[in-house]
């Protein structure tokens, strides 16, 4: 059991204070809610998770993939099936 555990299994949770601009909140709140996550800590939570566990990342990736999902949201890009992205190998 990790120092963070509870005896049930559960990982303790631990307040963390951070400030924002009031745009950044209205973006970060809009975009929880767009995304259906059922809060801004659960959002904010599975957004400091992937910067952790994907640190290769640079800012610039983040933006490239932001530019694709809107792309493909907006039907502004072109689909792809599965077997055409991996080959006919799969």
């Amino acid at each position: 059991m990790s120092d963070t555990d509870t005896p049930s299994g559960d990982p303790e949770k631990t307040n963390v204070n951070l400030r924002v601009t009031e745009a950044l909140l209205e973006d970060i709140d809009a975009t929880w809610r767009k995304e259906g996550y059922n809060n801004r800590s659960e959002f904010m939570r599975e957004a400091l998770r992937d910067a952790v566990r994907h640190p290769d990342l640079t800012r610039e990736s983040w933006k490239e993939i932001a530019a694709v999902e809107h792309a493909r949201r907006t039907g502004e890009s072109e689909s792809f099936s599965r077997e055409e992205i991996l080959g006919d190998d799969e």
